[in-house]
């Protein structure tokens, strides 16, 4: 095969809605290290599936980076990693929505995720999928938990970006700017042309909807699994593990402090060890 890996950057909605679709973006990796990328389009749960399977069908190894839970063990309340999540994100001014079967819909037993991933057949060890050879792997990312970490101005109290465009009274424009302006500097870093001149457009959208939110956050995805594949494990970091749930995600030096001190707290492992307390 030409592509040695393809990560596949998959928003999903959490829900499986036709006149609602998530969105998915591929970042490939050649047998020469060179990079390549799709522009994000929408998909629902089922063509982000068909998706996923011509990529696979193009290269050894595909990653999956899913903007959504897909290991949830408990019937209420939140995993232990939203938990540590969450210490890092409402401090920065945002939130995290408990993951758990009771949401139906989103995590019940007929929740469209589970037939998702009983489709996909997907492996869940995040660690295997940075270095295998080949096979499908899923690993769940939040960009709320990347961007501080992608762009150093979002890592503060309160500096959270607001650019969900459904959010009307939240929305600001300027993080719209800022969060594209991001993508498009490491698109370009990355060598990653036709998404780097679709962020620039995207930039200059003056009215973006939430369907065009949905497609940056599955570049945000894509980036997060590119940096989790190809990046060196200390610039990233896997939080909790693969019986209660996990997130993988960029990590700045101040970003994995904030994390670490959590996760001691929640006893919530970090990259497959026990934090001690400080």
């Amino acid at each position: 095969m030409n592509v040695s890996w393809t990560v596949v950057g998959f928003d999903s909605a959490w829900t499986d809605r036709a006149k609602a679709p998530g969105a998915v973006c591929a970042i490939r990796c050649n047998h020469k290290v060179q990079l390549s990328s799709s522009e994000p389009e929408l998909a629902t749960f089922d063509q982000a599936f068909d998706f996923i399977a011509a990529e696979h069908s193009q290269c050894d190894v595909c990653v999956v980076a899913l903007d959504q839970p897909t290991i949830v063990p408990n019937l209420g309340g939140m995993r232990p990693v939203d938990k540590v999540a969450a210490s890092l994100i409402s401090w920065l001014g945002g939130g995290v929505q408990p993951a758990n079967r009771s949401k139906k819909g989103m995590f019940d037993d007929a929740a469209p995720i589970w037939r998702f991933k009983q489709r996909l057949k997907a492996t869940d060890d995040a660690e295997v999928a940075r270095s295998a050879d080949s096979g499908l792997f899923l690993i769940e990312v939040f960009p709320a938990l990347a961007l501080p970490s992608l762009e150093a101005a979002y890592f503060g109290r309160l500096v959270a970006p607001r650019y969900n465009p459904a959010n009307r009274k939240r929305f600001r424009m300027p993080d719209w700017i800022g969060i594209t302006t991001m993508i498009h500097r490491h698109a370009e870093v990355l060598g990653l042309t036709s998404l780097a001149t679709w962020a620039h457009n995207a930039s200059l959208n003056a009215t973006p909807k939430k369907s065009d939110q949905d497609k940056l956050d599955a570049v945000i995805c894509a980036l997060v699994g590119q940096s989790w594949r190809a990046k060196p494990r200390t610039e990233t970091i896997m939080v909790g593990d693969l019986q209660s749930g996990y997130m993988i995600a960029p990590a700045s030096p101040d970003v994995r402090t904030h994390l670490r001190n959590a996760a001691a707290i929640y006893n919530v492992p970090i990259d497959g060890c026990a934090v001690l307390s400080p």
